[in-house]
């Protein structure tokens, strides 16, 4: 299900997913590390389902990891069980996605609604300078003219699902749930690229591709480390309205249920990810004040 609506040449969409549309977008290594598991190990999802190919598979490790090879192929196949269950139960992952023309100002990036009023967002600075020599701040990678009319997405995606068939299986379910949540902000970025934004119309990548990143712009989520201010949900909500999507928000910025993403959109083919790192008392003081909070408030999110 699919629901776009265009407003002033700009796109609010809401999109609902299968398990199916999202298995080949897991990121397995991820999944595995959930687990304590090297990512090496993660290379169990490219191998053929044969008995004989998992057997060889297990067998190009040495002696003293072939247990841990072996428990990894354990944890791959009840968790291909559980995908099969869950697809059974129709379980579904929603996305919202808007699209906003925007300009930077400072450290601020600066939304243009539809009323004409801007709406702030933001952004906090690197107080140490990476190897090129800057301090990244996520508005450096939007345009700071009016006239040009640069453009921001903003979006999450969610999975509703309750497990109650007991402490282990929710625990796997959980961690499922959690990838395809990312699973559905990955397809979803695609789709927006490709299609909806349309900003990278010739894109061909295969998944494998796409989960290293290897396209132009960049998906910073609420909690990295270039967006590491949780309180960010809030201002995220009122412009996307969770609930659409079946999030709501606790009083500290978290999302229920645990399995949703929410975070940004941005096109520049300069834009990277970087750690913003330890957040200064002057830092803190400036960002609070952006936020329009108080700087006790801020501290709770920030330190």
């Amino acid at each position: 299900m699919v629901s776009v609506v265009r407003s002033s040449g700009l796109v609010n969409m809401q999109k609902e997913y299968t398990v199916g549309d999202l298995a080949p977008y897991i990121n397995w290594p991820y999944f595995f590390h959930a687990w304590g598991f090297p990512a090496r190990y993660a290379s169990i999802a490219q191998v053929h389902d044969c008995l004989s190919c998992r057997q060889q598979w297990v067998g190009s490790f040495s002696v003293e990891e072939q247990p841990r090879a072996k428990e990894a192929v354990r944890l791959y196949e009840s968790s291909l069980d559980m995908l099969r269950s869950l697809s059974i139960q129709k379980v579904r992952i929603n996305g919202r996605f808007r699209l906003f023309r925007c300009h930077s100002n400072d450290d601020n990036i600066v939304l243009e609604l539809n009323n004409g009023k801007p709406y702030i967002l933001p952004m906090l600075r690197q107080q140490t300078s990476n190897a090129e020599g800057y301090c990244l701040c996520l508005a450096d990678f939007v345009s700071e003219e009016k006239d040009f009319r640069d453009e921001i997405g903003v979006f999450c995606t969610s999975v509703d699902y309750s497990d109650s068939t007991g402490q282990d299986s929710s625990l796997l379910t959980q961690t499922l749930c959690d990838r395809l949540a990312e699973a559905g902000a990955e397809r979803l970025h695609e789709e927006v690229r490709k299609r909806y934004w349309g900003y990278a119309p010739e894109e061909s990548l295969q998944v494998n591709e796409l989960l290293e990143g290897k396209y132009v712009g960049i998906r910073p989520a609420v909690g990295y480390p270039c967006l590491p201010d949780l309180s960010l949900n809030f201002l995220l909500d009122e412009l996307l309205d969770f609930s659409e999507a079946g999030i709501r928000l606790t009083e500290h910025g978290m999302m229920i249920p645990h399995a949703s993403v929410s975070g940004l959109m941005l096109q520049s083919s300069s834009a990277q990810y970087f750690s913003v790192g330890r957040i200064s008392e002057e830092q803190l003081e400036d960002y609070a004040r952006r936020r329009q909070l108080p700087v006790d408030i801020m501290r709770k999110y920030l330190c």
